[in-house]
């Protein structure tokens, strides 16, 4: 199995000048936990994660109503808190091969890019145990986990 066959296609995206404000409401109103950011050519150059959203808030730290946080998240841009090097994975690779990613990196999703570094789709771990859960309904690897 490829990652192409389980990855997300129709993929919701940010660009360097949005505020994470913006980023919030996407997550919040689609229950997102991931938002890959390309530029004016969909070329992937970096990802907001809503842990990146948990760091930036300074809410907690400064007694900030959830108004007053909004209006604050609105005034930072996605550019300065986006991780910039992101781990990524080709649509042809081997769904093992990025299991092992998320495995070996720690991290929770995987874009996925073309050969130009086009924002191709998206890969989560989630997508991964749905998969796992199929094959587990299918009777597949039934005798290795008993």
């Amino acid at each position: 199995m490829k990652v192409k066959d389980l990855m997300r296609t129709n993929v919701v995206s940010l660009r360097l000048g949005d505020t994470l404000g913006v980023a919030e409401d996407i997550m919040n109103m689609g229950r997102i936990r991931h938002l890959p950011v390309v530029d004016e050519n969909n070329q992937l150059v970096g990802l907001v994660s809503q842990r990146d959203l948990f760091r930036a808030s300074v809410s907690s730290v400064l007694g900030f109503e959830r108004d007053k946080e909004h209006e604050w998240m609105g005034k930072i841009r996605v550019r300065d808190i986006m991780t910039k090097q992101v781990v990524t994975v080709d649509p042809e690779a081997g769904v093992s091969d990025a299991v092992e990613k998320f495995v070996s990196d720690k991290i929770g999703c995987l874009p996925v890019t073309d050969e130009e570094g086009k924002l191709a789709g998206l890969l989560t771990e989630t997508d991964c145990l749905r998969c796992f859960r199929d094959l587990l309904k299918m009777g597949k690897f039934k005798e290795v986990l008993s």
